[in-house]
């Protein structure tokens, strides 16, 4: 089964300083139908203007994962709750970023440039306990690791030089050339996420465009077609 949430159907936010989307319920944004999928809790979609940023803001027990499209993204002055600083570090495309706010953080994220703005995908996924140690990742995936197949970026395991994160969950990212179609198995009992980033796929025949989220569930495997050169995320979820 198949289940589509199209991209006009989330929640959305023009602050001026940002324009935002939420797959899923977020600070303002409320839908009891669509506060998750599975440990899948949050998917935003930002454009941050020029030099704009999110002040210090603290978290606690997420695993929070940033995906930029374009432009550059700086995390800094990440607090943990023993009081110990953590990482000022600029987030690339082709990169991706982990933090692990277990027992607490502080952390801003501001635009790197004053001149262009900056497209990310933050993402949340639940952990699977409370009270890990906070930690932070970060690490990129070359174009050709990610071109026309699904490349593992995050993993309970950190199989496959991916990022370890604390929940059973696997984070898949690619580009597909037009015409490039991508398998993805589906073990029993578990379910994806597919997130469309840019362009145009199918799913099992199933149309979606950019910004389109999807839900698969008892289904065995997934086909992923893309019909125009596309960016999509893939979550496998316990």
């Amino acid at each position: 089964m198949i289940t589509v949430r199209k991209s006009d159907d989330r929640g959305h936010f023009d602050f001026d300083w940002l324009n935002t989307y939420h797959t899923f319920s977020f600070g303002p944004y409320r839908d009891a139908k669509h506060m998750h999928f599975r440990t899948l809790r949050v998917i935003n979609e930002d454009l941050v203007a020029p030099g704009q940023a999110f002040d210090a803001h603290p978290h606690k027990d997420m695993e929070i994962i940033t995906y930029i499209v374009s432009g550059a993204l700086r995390h800094g002055d990440d607090i943990a709750s023993d009081g110990s600083t953590g990482h000022s570090q600029v987030i690339r495309p082709g990169e991706v970023q982990r933090l692990s706010a277990g027992t607490g953080m502080v952390h801003s994220e501001k635009n790197d440039s004053r001149v262009e703005p900056v497209h990310l995908l933050q993402i949340w996924i639940m952990p699977d306990r409370h009270g890990h140690a906070p930690a932070y990742d970060q690490r990129e995936f070359p174009d050709a690791e990610r071109r026309n197949q699904l490349r593992l970026v995050a993993s309970p395991d950190g199989a496959e030089g991916s990022i370890r994160i604390n929940q059973d969950a696997r984070m898949y990212v690619s580009t597909l050339d037009k015409g490039v179609s991508a398998k993805h198995a589906i073990e029993t009992g578990r379910g994806v996420w597919v997130q469309v980033v840019t362009g145009d796929i199918a799913i099992n025949g199933t149309p979606l465009e950019a910004g389109d989220g999807a839900a698969v569930e008892s289904e065995a495997a997934i086909e992923i077609a893309a019909s125009t050169t596309a960016e999509l995320l893939v979550f496998d979820l316990a």
